[in-house]
């Protein structure tokens, strides 16, 4: 990045401060402890990379039934979808693409081995039943893997003593409804967890050269989703994760099988099933884990009802995670993981294996560091090795708790099955048929500082620069297949993020990203938006919450398209009639603002919902 750029950025960031000055969390975050990081639990406050929690109060309060939405007001992370709910969405990190973001549900890795890009369908995912989203911002993700440029770690439900559970339903504009369940418990010995939700839309017309037909664009999503863990012994615990996600949409703009004429009477269906069994062993000086996982993907399209593409998918993974710790200072965390992504419907598979270390320590009391190195040896694109280092350092000041911290990660990306595969068939031409993928390359680094004046209060500034080496993309120009922008895009900002405790019933949260992207020719990446904030007030009381969040969207080109600016508005409440019994409703976009994501599609206006949850 230009230091013109660099300077305007970080002068943009310090204005901002004064009108900006609190954002977003958990009013506990600084007890809380998180796994996203390290996959080790570790207190938040000794975390030297960039992570943001959204506990259940936050995800019952904001409402959205979809997670997307919802992890559009977290710092740093933009969301653009060609439609309504269910539409194939992309979700993307400090202004890098969601196929360098990993997806995990209780461990479980959801990424679609079948996809133009190996990623999870974001756009699947619902909030019902989940209790906590980790999100882990840059390419960092050493323990995940080399290409987890970032990482979202999601949690469902308790595992608890006893017998919990809940149903709610809600219903709203365009004949929504969504209605959802929940039962876990437990003892000494056994415990386990069961949810299930159902939603569906009508939706609207989302996309604009849709002018004969103009029919509504539906969405339906089943999703079952259980867990179970037994306590073999005093050390040893058994573990079992099952996942069954369905989803059919109705979009325009596909192609008839026969005349491959444009035509707007189109849907897919998507089914996804999940299984996850581990051991888990304990020691005194530190755990060990062993876990395999399988997922099944299923993909069909449908034009005038007649299938035109249909795709299966699997994914075979293994892992070993341990950690041992030498003394109260140090302790190493490694392991090794073996995958196996597969595009059954067309033969086409890949295994790679990954082994990693990272010593974690606090040599000198408040100073915490990192230090892990990976390396990968895959099937098709060889040996790579990556690393992450970082550090953070605290100490009081008569203002408060100041944190200061820095992490600097590589990684790389082999491309997937179905771009290789793409400019071998018979459907690309030159210069993709020429053209020979390589691996991606990524490297991104940040500092920032921290201030705690008190519990439940804080204010963070971040600066971030992320590059990435020979960018695979598809050829918007002739179409030829899939392309390698020789040289390096860049994707660096500033982030302000905060949260500012009034008192008891009033809080105040707000982020700000200024985020300057550029491919290899200087121009700005689509899709990506200069300007990213949410300000969002809180009032509790009693049996009554509300909330009121202002989301701001500014500078975002898509395809060289300038989008024009926006700021939604969406109001939220929850009141509990009784301990067991609540009723809740939300108001989405307020304002009616007419706004885009994407320039071929058009967004839902106003809309109200609202619902009742019944738990025990």
């Amino acid at each position: 990045m230009q230091i013109r750029k660099l300077s305007a950025a970080i002068a943009l960031g310090l204005t901002t401060t004064s009108t900006l000055s609190v954002a977003a969390s958990d009013a506990q975050q600084e007890i809380e402890k998180i796994t996203v990081s390290s996959r080790v639990v570790t207190p938040l406050r000794e975390i030297a990379t960039s992570v943001f929690v959204l506990d259940e109060q936050d995800l019952a309060l904001r409402g959205m039934p979809n997670l997307s939405e919802v992890l559009r007001t977290a710092p740093a992370v933009s969301v653009s979808n060609s439609g309504g709910v269910g539409s194939v969405t992309s979700l993307r990190i400090r202004g890098e693409e969601g196929y360098r973001t990993l997806v995990r549900v209780d461990g479980v890795d959801i990424s679609d081995p079948t996809g133009t890009q190996v990623n999870a369908n974001i756009g699947q995912l619902q909030t019902a039943n989940v209790s906590r989203v980790e999100i882990l911002r840059g390419p960092q993700g050493l323990v995940y893997g080399a290409d987890a440029g970032g990482v979202v770690n999601i949690q469902t439900g308790r595992l608890e003593q006893g017998v919990y559970g809940s149903i709610s339903g809600e219903a709203g504009r365009f004949d929504t409804h969504n209605v959802s369940g929940e039962i876990g418990g437990g003892n000494d010995t056994v415990s386990a967890y069961l949810s299930a939700s159902d939603f569906s839309t009508n939706g609207f017309n989302a996309r604009l050269d849709d002018t004969e037909l103009q029919d509504d664009d539906g969405y339906d999503n089943t999703t079952f989703h259980g867990r179970v863990a037994v306590k073999a012994t005093d050390r040893l615990t058994l573990g079992l994760v099952g996942r069954s996600n369905q989803g059919e949409n109705q979009f325009d703009g596909c192609f008839d099988n026969t005349t491959f004429a444009s035509i707007n009477t189109c849907s897919d269906e998507f089914e996804q099933n999940n299984l996850r069994v581990s051991a888990d062993y304990a020691l005194d000086s530190g755990h060990h884990q062993l876990a395999y996982t399988k997922t099944l993907i299923e993909r069909e399209n449908f034009s005038a009802g007649e299938s035109g593409y249909l795709t299966k998918g699997t994914t075979e993974r293994v892992e070993y995670i341990g950690n041992t710790r030498f003394n109260s200072a140090y302790q190493l965390v490694y392991g090794i993981d073996w995958e196996e992504e597969s595009i059954t419907s067309q033969s086409q598979s890949r295994t790679q294996t990954g082994y990693y270390a990272e010593l974690q320590s606090e040599p000198v009391k408040n100073l915490f560091t990192t230090a892990g190195l990976r390396y990968d040896d895959n099937e098709d694109f060889g040996e790579h090795v990556s690393y992450r280092i970082s550090s953070a350092y605290l100490w009081q000041t008569q203002a408060g708790e100041v944190k200061l911290r820095g992490a600097y990660g590589t990684g790389f990306r082999a491309p997937s099955l179905y771009e290789v595969e793409y400019n071998r068939g018979p459907f690309a031409y030159a210069p993709a048929s020429d053209t020979t993928l390589s691996e991606e390359k990524s490297k991104g680094y940040e500092v920032g500082v921290r201030l705690t004046p008190r519990t439940g209060s804080f204010i963070e500034m971040v600066y971030f620069d992320q590059q990435i080496e020979d960018n695979i993309y598809f050829d918007l120009t002739t179409f030829s297949g899939y392309l390698q922008d020789i040289g390096t895009s860049y994707s660096d900002g500033v982030e302000l993020i905060g949260q500012w405790l009034i008192n008891d019933n009033w809080q105040l949260n707000a982020n700000y990203t200024y985020n300057e992207t550029e491919d290899t020719s200087g121009a700005q990446r689509s899709r990506r938006p200069r300007q990213l904030g949410t300000v969002a007030v809180t009032y509790t009381r009693d049996a009554l919450s509300v909330a009121a969040s202002l989301r701001m969207v500014a500078d975002s080109v898509d395809n060289s398209m300038k989008l024009k600016d926006y700021a939604l508005l969406d109001i939220s409440a929850r009141y509990a009639l009784s301990p067991a019994f609540s009723v809740f409703a939300r108001l989405e976009n307020a304002l009616d603002e007419d706004y885009q994501d994407i320039s071929a599609y058009r967004t839902s206006g106003a809309a109200l919902y609202a619902g009742a949850k019944y738990q025990f």
